[in-house]
């Protein structure tokens, strides 16, 4: 009888100690994602914190920004500051001089590197995977060590002072933007390149009718960081942009800072108005983005 009752026991306290390592590890779980929700909207905070306080100095007085201890709102919200800011500093000017630099750099961009890409992923050569290395290597290289030779050879074609040294090598391709679009091009079908090669269609008829309309989301991710990285550039318009009439966005502000110093609300809120295009343009780009950047990372 004993032997029968330890026999119906050992199910019964397996299964107690099955339940308890199911709780264990749901309870772990549950601390995991906590610990990542934490540490995600800790970093949220950690990087939202410059933003917020670029809007917030916007809206104070001068002698509030250098008030210790910190204001974190201020006691009044001057929304004057922003038009005495455009005031001093010609948003419009300054905007549609980026966007000479920021459309021709996005649109060549996209298209130069997106060629090179299909290049690299679908076409057979010798030495391929070596020139794509090569591509890769020059990623490495700093942008001080090309400076100087790039200036010189600009400043004897005459091309200094002009928009062209900002634009013109956009459309020779981007290291970055060729190693992403390779990756998303190696991951379409094969079998349509080869059902395609086979009605007769040649490589350009396979880029422009399969291979982009499959990757609008890696193109889309490509486009945005291009014009991105055009409406924030500073450092290459400072170097080959002389005249006032010329500048960006970027040198406008920092001609604003070098004139009015003091003026800390009116510099952030030139700069809020500055952020703002890109901040909306993220936001209606945001699942297009995300998309694009999955998508490229899912195969090495």
């Amino acid at each position: 009888m004993s032997n029968v009752a330890r026999t119906n026991a050992l199910p019964l306290r397996f299964r107690r100690d099955e339940s308890a390592t199911r709780n264990w590890s749901r309870l772990a779980r549950r601390a995991g994602l906590g610990l990542a929700f934490l540490v995600v909207v800790a970093g949220a905070v950690l990087y939202a914190a410059p933003v917020y306080w670029m809007l917030i100095t916007s809206f104070k007085s001068t002698p509030e920004v250098f008030r210790m201890p910190p204001a974190w709102w201020p006691q009044q919200l001057l929304w004057s500051n922003y038009p005495e800011a455009l005031g001093y500093f010609p948003f419009v000017q300054y905007a549609g001089n980026t966007l000479r630099i920021a459309l021709p750099v996005m649109i060549g961009t996209t298209v130069s590197s997106a060629l090179v890409a299909y290049g690299f992923s679908r076409l057979r050569w010798r030495g391929r995977d070596l020139v794509f290395y090569l591509v890769l290597a020059t990623l490495m290289i700093p942008s001080w060590v090309t400076l100087v030779p790039l200036y010189i050879f600009f400043n004897r074609i005459g091309w200094v002072d002009t928009y062209r040294p900002l634009t013109v090598p956009a459309f020779f391709g981007d290291p970055f933007s060729i190693f992403l679009l390779r990756q998303f091009f190696l991951r379409q079908p094969q079998d349509l390149i080869d059902a395609a090669r086979v009605d007769g269609a040649s490589h350009l008829r396979i880029f422009a009718q399969i291979i982009v309309p499959l990757a609008k989301p890696a193109l889309a991710v490509v486009a945005l960081f291009s014009f991105i990285a055009a409406w924030t550039d500073f450092f290459n318009p400072l170097i080959y942009l002389s005249n006032p009439d010329k500048y960006t966005l970027q040198l406008g502000l920092f001609n604003f800072f070098s004139q009015h110093f003091v003026n800390w609300p009116g510099f952030m809120a030139a700069t809020t108005v500055v952020l703002a295009p890109i901040a909306i343009l993220f936001f209606l780009t945001q699942k297009t983005f995300i998309e694009g950047i999955t998508f490229t990372g899912l195969r090495g």
